[in-house]
């Protein structure tokens, strides 16, 4: 069911000023093959998409029901839209994460992305997004994220992806959920310094004509410039802004994060990094203890 407001105003509280990070659990069909092998569930373990699927939902579980899957360095989890629909122990996703761990359940709701264009990769389109964000608030969901690309310092590129990012976080905002607003810098890009700060104008401008009363919050790479960001951290419709790992190993994720203080992470792969469905609970437990760990430290 949709979440009262006394719950919406703790997770709220919860994303703006808590210690702790983000965790992202929402890889989606075309990233799921990828991080199943990376998890030891190589492609002969599933037949078909529901089959896959239900093994990422199996990966999922064991992750949100480790014991240091917890409100203690936590702060929220973003979802994919089957994980969303799907049960743990009984209880819907959303539900156990606030009820049981005290997590605030966010909602990848973008269709992946659109082919390359100026140097940048926009989201493909969203017919039915309001229905979906219909049925996240009824399903308890907090808030949503959304990813694009940018791939060089193309100016054209860099403002299409931030104005469109921005349309759909006003329609988002619009239906009661928090805006993620992910415009990504390919962390190998050769212009990614000249990238990030005119992504950062872009950004800023886009914040400046937001209502007062319109929040959101923005994941962004780690910048090059240490510090880049601090502004847009600042800024009165900025509720957080947390950093992507983009590729980078979870110990070169965490020491750059380290030098940008304004920000907190939203990992996906460094969370996961070094994690095996054959460990046993005692070593898996203990793994990704220390993932979670380390980039807690790292947000702090």
């Amino acid at each position: 069911m949709a979440q009262n407001t006394s719950t919406q105003t703790a997770q709220f509280d919860r994303i703006a000023n808590g210690k702790g990070f983000i965790a992202a659990l929402d890889q989606s069909g075309g990233s799921t093959p990828k991080a199943l092998a990376l998890y030891g569930v190589t492609e002969d373990a599933y037949s078909n998409d529901d089959e896959m699927f239900g093994e990422i939902q199996k990966m999922r579980a064991r992750i949100i029901t480790a014991p240091d899957f917890s409100s203690d360095k936590i702060l929220g989890a973003i979802l994919f839209e089957k994980t969303m629909d799907a049960a743990i122990e009984g209880t819907p996703v959303p539900a156990y994460l606030w009820d049981k761990c005290g997590v605030v359940p966010f909602l990848k709701v973008d269709k992946g992305l659109a082919d390359e264009a100026d140097d940048a990769q926009m989201m493909k389109p969203m017919p039915d997004l309001d229905a979906l964000l219909s049925r996240a608030a009824t399903a308890g969901i907090f808030g949503t994220k959304m990813r694009s690309v940018v791939k060089a310092a193309n100016a054209a590129g860099i403002k299409a992806v931030v104005d469109q990012q921005f349309a759909v976080g006003r329609q988002i905002a619009a239906a009661g959920l928090l805006p993620i607003i992910e415009p990504e810098v390919d962390i190998h890009s050769a212009s990614k310094a000249e990238a990030e700060a005119l992504l950062k104008a872009e950004i800023l401008a886009q914040l400046d004509a937001l209502p007062a009363d319109t929040k959101v919050a923005l994941k962004l790479t780690i910048p090059t410039e240490a510090g880049l960001y601090d502004a847009l951290a600042a800024h009165d419709n900025v509720v957080r802004v947390v950093a992507l790992s983009g590729g980078y190993t979870t110990d070169d994720a965490c020491a750059k994060l380290t030098e940008n203080t304004t920000m907190i992470a939203s990992f996906s792969r460094a969370l996961t990094e070094g994690l095996s469905v054959s460990m046993s609970n005692d070593e898996y437990n203990a793994a990704l203890g220390a993932n979670i760990d380390k980039i807690y430290r790292a947000s702090i």
